[in-house]
């Protein structure tokens, strides 16, 4: 058994102690009230960030690209099963996608863009882009599964970007792209709520390391335009892409 695992067992000792009196009203049903589709970054604690240690609170869905999309057979887009099933049959009614900065399937989404296009963006600090096909056929799926979302944002970057900075405009692109998917799909309720924030542990919005910052709000992009509908939040709302 290695030490890693000891540890999470160790770590589940302590969670199970704490929370041991938190499911008798959950225990056999969940309505929670979110349905948050997160990065499954290592670096992205999903449910602290939130600061939620409620079980049946916030239905978490974890990908790499914080993805809410899946193709049918068909090739058509739909919401995932993974991201419907609290909407559906559940009750929630508030759904938030969690882009993170430097995200590393938006890198590489961007950079397998880069690899297959001759006008694409050049980076002299980054290094050779590689094409999907280079990575394993997992990866390549879910690089694939992003590129028809991420792939048009590539021409709306403003010129003169370095690479890390062009990753992170494309976060907020795709974080647009997935909460259109959602407010989109006439399999969730009309009366659901889509967010879209970027959780930013690198420095890029300024304020704290950890810290979530709106922008996206039922599809609505302009950062004033929501601090002027939600001015209770407007200190939370920064974007950095606008296009």
């Amino acid at each position: 058994m290695t030490e890693s695992f000891r540890a999470l067992l160790e770590g589940n000792r302590e969670h199970a102690d704490a929370a041991a009196d938190r499911f008798d009203d959950v225990q056999h049903e969940q309505h929670p009230d979110t349905v948050s589709v997160c990065c499954s970054d290592s670096r992205v604690l999903q449910d602290d960030l939130w600061g939620n240690h409620e079980p049946g609170r916030v239905f978490t869905v974890g990908n790499i690209g914080n993805r809410v999309v899946q193709r049918t057979d068909e090739g058509d887009a739909v919401v995932s099963g993974d991201v419907l099933y609290p909407l559906a049959y559940t009750g929630t009614r508030t759904a938030v996608v969690v882009g993170h900065t430097g995200c590393g399937a938006v890198t590489a989404t961007y950079d397998a863009v880069r690899a297959e296009r001759d006008d694409a963006p050049a980076h002299e600090d980054a290094p050779e882009p590689m094409p999907a096909s280079a990575h394993p056929p997992g990866v390549e799926r879910c690089i694939d599964l992003l590129r028809r979302d991420v792939a048009p944002g590539v021409d709306e970057l403003p010129r003169g970007l370095d690479h890390a900075d062009a990753v992170n405009h494309l976060v907020e692109y795709n974080v647009d792209r997935q909460v259109d998917v959602i407010r989109d799909s006439e399999d969730v309720p009309a009366d659901a709520s889509v967010f879209g924030v970027v959780y930013d542990f690198q420095d890029v919005y300024g304020g704290s390391r950890g810290e979530v910052h709106v922008v996206n709000v039922d599809g609505e992009r302009d950062p004033d335009a929501v601090r002027d509908a939600n001015p209770e939040v407007a200190e939370r709302v920064t974007r950095r892409f606008e296009y």
